[in-house]
This record gives structure tokens, C-alpha cells and sequence, in this order.
């Protein structure tokens, strides 16, 4: 049996190489596995051998004169995927709740079911549960004060909260960051990448039974945390990434900690590999459940990885590119399928990307300041506090007061572990934003649940949900 990549990198061929850290290889699949593990590619009718074996789990289309509110529920507002007529009673169907708990979420989220025996016919996501006003908040806090707040948004991967606030203030602001603090934004975001993905797949492992995932995910990911306690002092939400470049430099010794981490990673990569791929369990449970269409996931405004999983070529890391990260070279790995196995195919191919970026980063980091030499935003050298009265007054003021922002608007995205992250940001001259509005990627993904779970069954909602990878604080703000 030949294996065929499962997963491409967009136009952009993978050069061979001896190191995965240099140019990290994709993962690969067999074709004529997925066939035989029933594959039902949205948009196309299922084959008669899978029709033949069972008629459980049989893909109907729902009514079309349902209301648009009923139809963007039944997730048919985009594609009518399905081919067979819906003759079902309605007495027949029963509608329950699934929450509000943690359904394979990160927070409190409720799923209401309209079900026909073990087959969903209608899916409503309801949030608010966790709500914080985070975005409000914002307004109540100074542009010094603004990374503490929004890095516990997504408290899974805090540097891009930092990272994508200070980006739009340094934008209304006008200032040049040094080239050392973007090698180590980028640094610090990409390993926070791996990080998130990490505990994905460790969570997405035990919500579909596979437990010893979970062991192996947070094994490896003790490792980045170890080493963003080192270089920021806390675990998560690290308010490490400011306005003007980062708290503090890096500490020494960080290249050794990061050269453990790219050597401990390949190794740990094949063992989960060796536990996942071959899996039929975990095979039977990830292909062809969750299935979405490219022009769904667009049209709902999906991002990251599950938009990528669906063959959409669309990563701000090279559409956008930000804080010098075009300076690195890397791909972005593409499904074709759109299903939950793509999702895990190309996450597995973003992490081994990310850790070649970081090896890029390990062995190009320039020399020089940490954060921008404008005094306006940046604190005087605590050595200088001790020698001069304007600059210990010049501190007190800044850290107490803030610095002011010019008046405009921006919106600034950064590619998040989960999609698009984006913040509008207003400010009227003060030194306090006037408005501060945050684009969430698990918000987006969220609302696209219906158009994965419809005409599916109960028993994939957990691996379909897990999937999407949601953090709710992320949703709600």
C-alpha cells in the first residue's frame, strides 16, 4: 500500500532535507485508508460499497423551505450537502441540551440538539456563560496597563494577545521596534504555538478515548512553559510582550533551553504518531466526521487551521506578515478533506513549521535593545532611577498615568493557534484606548459547528467540537 500526502503546502513545494527541524516534513496519509474508513467528502454522494455495508449514519438532506434561522441551525445556509429527502414526523424529533459544562471546550459552553434517535438534525450554539468584558475593560485601563488585561483572553496562547495589542498601538503610535524584540516575539509566539497545539492534541486525544494522548501532550508542553517561566516569570498570561517591545530580555541561558526543547521535540512527534495514525479507534472516529466545505468555512468566517484543514490557502503569517516573521522561511500545511483527521494533520504539520522557525530564530537572533530607545513609552533603565530625580519621576509618571496615543484607528491581525486574532482599536488622544473591539478566531469557528454537526451523529459531537478548538474566553471577552 502507498502512502500519498494527505496534507500539501499550499503552491509552495517542501524541499528534502536530513534535519524535520530545517525543513520539517508533512505529515503524511494513505489515501486508501481514509477510503476504507468511510471518507464522505461534503458536496459528493456517498459510494454504494459504504451504502451496501450500512445505512447508519446515513447522510438526508433537510427540507428546503425551512426558515433561514432554521437553516443556518440545520447548516444548510451555505451548501445542501445532503442528497436523500427528509420524511421524518417531527413528533419524532426531541430537542435536549448538551451544557452548560465543558463540552470539550475551554469554558463554559451549551449545545441545544434537535435529535432524531442518535442523528442530529439541528445544532444552536449558545455562549455568554463566561463572559468578562474584557473589551470594556480596556477602556478603563492605560495602553501600559492594556497587555495585562487582553492576555488572558485566550489564556492558551497569551503572546498573541500581547503580541497583536501592542502591534496596534505601535501603529497609532508610529514607532520602530528593534529588530532584537521582533526575533523575540516571534520566538516566544511560535513556541506558544506549539504549546497550544500541544494541549490540543492531548485533550482532543482523551475526548475520543485516547488517554495516554493526554499524558504525552502535557509531558511536552511542560517544556514551554519551564521556559516561559524562565524568561517572563509566570507560566501563562505573561504581560511579557508591551507596547514598544518586550518586559525584559532574555535571560541567560535561553538558547540552551530552546535547543532542548527543538531536540526533545522530534522524538516526541513519532511517538504520538505511532499512537494516532495507524489507530483505526482513533482513524474511525476523526475521518469524515466534521466535515467542512471550503466555501462554508469562508463563509462563516473560519480561520486558522480549520479553515486551512478544508484546502483554503490562508495564513496572515504570509498574507500579512508581521513583526519580521517574513524573514523566516516556512510553509503552511494544507488539507483536502475538511474533516476532523485534516484538523490533526494540519496542526501536527504547523507545529513541525513553527519549530523550524524557532530554529531559524535559535540561530539568527540579532544583538542590540529589547524595546524601543523612544522615552514616551519607555521606562528609563532601572540603574538610572537610582541616579537621577527626573528619571525616577519620568518612571512614577509612566507607570502611573501612562503615555498618550494619538487620535485614529487601527486594526492590526496576528495568526493565532486558532485563526485569525484581531483587534480594533480607537483611541481619542488620551492614554487610554476609546473603544478596543477584538475579532476572536474561536467566536468564527463556533458559529460554524452547525454546518459540521448537522446530519451527523451524537457520538461525533465531542470529536467534531474538539476539533474547532475553542477557548470560550476567547468567544465571550
Amino acid at each position: 500500500m502507498s502512502d500519498t500526502p494527505s496534507l500539501t503546502t499550499g503552491d509552495r513545494e517542501t524541499p528534502s532535507a536530513e534535519s524535520p527541524l530545517e525543513t520539517p516534513t508533512p505529515v503524511t496519509d494513505s489515501d486508501e485508508r481514509r477510503r476504507l474508513h468511510d471518507v464522505w467528502v461534503a458536496g459528493t454522494e456517498e459510494p454504494d460499497w459504504v451504502k451496501d455495508a450500512t445505512d447508519e449514519g446515513a447522510q438526508e438532506l433537510l427540507s428546503e423551505a425551512d426558515e433561514t434561522s432554521l437553516a443556518t441551525q440545520r447548516g444548510t445556509l451555505v451548501d445542501d450537502d445532503y442528497l436523500v429527502e427528509d420524511d421524518v414526523d417531527e413528533e419524532e424529533r426531541q430537542i435536549i441540551n448538551m451544557g452548560p459544562q465543558h463540552p470539550s471546550t475551554h469554558g463554559v459552553l451549551r449545545l441545544q440538539l434537535e435529535l432524531e434517535g442518535e442523528t442530529i438534525r439541528r445544532v444552536k450554539p449558545i455562549i455568554g456563560y463566561l463572559h468578562t468584558g474584557m473589551e470594556k475593560t480596556a477602556e478603563t485601563l492605560t495602553y501600559m496597563q492594556g497587555s495585562t488585561n487582553v492576555t488572558r483572553m485566550d489564556y492558551l496562547s497569551p503572546f498573541f494577545n500581547e503580541l497583536c495589542f501592542s502591534l496596534a498601538v505601535e501603529d497609532l503610535l508610529g514607532i520602530d521596534i528593534p529588530p532584537r524584540a521582533q526575533a523575540i516575539r516571534i520566538l516566544m509566539t511560535e513556541l506558544n504555538r506549539v504549546s497550544s497545539h500541544l494541549l490540543w492534541v492531548a485533550t482532543q486525544g482523551m475526548d475520543i478515548g485516547a488517554l495516554s494522548m493526554m499524558i504525552y501532550g502535557w509531558r511536552e508542553r511542560e517544556l514551554f512553559l519551564e521556559f516561559f517561566e524562565s524568561a517572563t516569570g509566570l507560566r501563562m498570561n505573561h504581560n511579557y510582550i508591551r507596547p514598544g517591545g518586550v518586559a525584559a530580555d532574555l535571560h541567560d541561558g535561553w538558547e540552551d533551553e530552546v535547543e532542548a526543547i527543538l531536540e526533545a521535540m522530534p522524538g516526541a512527534l513519532a511517538e504520538y504518531e505511532e499512537l494516532l495514525n495507524e489507530n483505526p479507534i482513533f482513524l474511525d472516529r476523526t475521518m469524515g466526521v466534521g466535515v467542512i466545505t471550503p466555501d462554508e468555512a469562508l463563509a462563516y468566517g473560519v480561520t486558522g487551521p480549520a479553515l486551512r484543514a478544508a484546502g483554503v490557502d490562508w495564513d496572515l503569517r504570509k498574507a500579512m506578515p508581521y513583526s519580521g516573521i517574513e524573514n523566516y522561511e516556512f510553509d503552511v500545511p494544507l488539507g483536502k478533506h475538511g474533516d476532523v483527521h485534516d484538523r490533526y494533520l494540519v496542526r501536527f504539520g504547523e507545529v513541525r513549521q513553527s519549530l523550524g522557525i524557532v530554529r531559524q530564530v535559535l540561530e539568527t537572533m540579532p544583538e542590540g535593545d529589547f524595546r524601543t530607545e523612544d522615552r514616551k513609552v519607555t521606562p528609563p533603565p532601572r540603574k538610572r532611577i537610582d541616579e537621577s530625580m527626573e528619571a525616577l519621576i519620568h518612571h512614577f509618571k509612566l507607570f502611573t498615568e501612562g503615555f498618550k496615543v494619538p487620535p485614529g484607528s487601527v486594526y492590526q491581525a496576528v495568526e493565532s493557534p486558532r485563526g485569525e486574532l484581531g483587534m480594533y482599536l480607537v483611541s481619542d488622544g488620551s492614554a487610554s484606548p476609546w473603544r478596543l473591539h477584538v475579532r476572536g478566531p474561536s467566536f468564527a469557528n463556533v458559529q460554524a459547528l452547525p454546518v459540521m454537526m448537522t446530519d451527523s451523529l451524537v457520538a461525533d459531537i465531542v470529536s467534531t467540537l474538539a476539533s474547532v478548538d475553542p477557548v470560550l474566553g476567547d468567544v465571550d471577552r
